[in-house]
């Protein structure tokens, strides 16, 4: 009896050993059963997918190139500047931004219509940012709705029930919600990836300002509420860390003038997708 209870000691030690990997923002070994390339596969296959839901890309090629270069300025200085990083502003007109696994980042043109500087959207783009490299997606993914059926969805796309059911479980996945504590974390490391970007830190602080007030007395509050859960006392935590360990710094870019002329002034020409096109939540 007591060989079998240490042999199976020793099986448990070794999965254990095996399922453990070091989060880059804590540096604390996590449960993670699932290697990094897998996150990778996970957002080639379903961005389109989640793209096409979300009323496909604006179509402003100037107004894309923005983008993108604010969401790889923040990640190119977090902790895997290695994954494959994409930045998509699409159609949808929630007020919400998106993260898959591997470092599809989308950001909607309802979050994109209520930002006011370039700052802001690189506090945005951090934080999504964070959480893929926490993983916490693919965490998320892999526990409420599983991995291997999202990879057995995927991988059978091309017939009409595979594409239907891939569609079905892209829908799950822009629904999933982050624990409170991944927000706190996201938040930080999301206010520590601008500022070494060169931006204005309180541009984090303004974002989750206006969420805030958007949020008060509204029947239908913002959607990155319902999928990024407010931690209690956000602005005062973000503020905390910024006078604690930004206070004194050089100026930081906050490009209202910038986003006003490539981002508003485009969506006002730009206009807004069919009623009926846009997903159901």
């Amino acid at each position: 009896m007591a060989g079998r209870i240490k042999h199976l000691f020793t099986c448990v030690l070794l999965l254990l050993i095996a399922g453990c990997a070091t989060n880059p923002l804590t540096g604390k070994s996590e449960l993670m059963f699932f290697p990094e390339s897998q996150d990778l596969e996970l957002g080639r296959q379903y961005a389109p997918e989640l793209e096409k839901q979300m009323a496909g890309r604006i179509p402003d090629e100037a107004l894309q190139s923005y983008v993108t270069q604010v969401g790889l300025s923040v990640a190119k200085v977090s902790q895997s500047p290695q994954w494959e990083y994409e930045f998509i502003a699409v159609q949808d007109p929630m007020i919400n931004a998106f993260a898959l696994p591997g470092g599809k980042i989308f950001i909607t043109r309802g979050m994109l219509e209520k930002l006011s500087s370039e700052s802001q959207l690189a506090a945005i783009l951090a934080h999504e940012t964070a959480h893929v490299v926490a993983r916490d997606t693919t965490a998320a993914m892999s526990r409420d709705i599983g991995l291997q059926l999202l990879l057995t969805a995927a991988a059978s796309q091309t017939s009409a029930q595979g594409a239907g059911t891939l569609a079905q479980l892209t829908g799950q996945i822009i629904g999933l919600s982050y624990s409170r504590g991944d927000e706190r974390q996201a938040d930080l490391a999301g206010l520590d990836y601008a500022v070494k970007a060169g931006y204005n830190p309180y541009g984090m602080v303004e974002t989750m300002e206006m969420l805030a007030k958007l949020s008060e007395g509204s029947e239908r509050p913002p959607e990155f509420f319902s999928t990024h859960p407010n931690p209690e006392n956000r602005v005062g935590y973000l503020t905390s860390a910024i006078e604690r360990k930004y206070y004194g710094l050089p100026d930081r870019r906050v490009g209202r003038e910038d986003y006003q002329r490539i981002v508003l002034d485009a969506l006002k020409r730009i206009p807004p997708p069919p009623a009926q096109d846009q997903p159901t939540q």
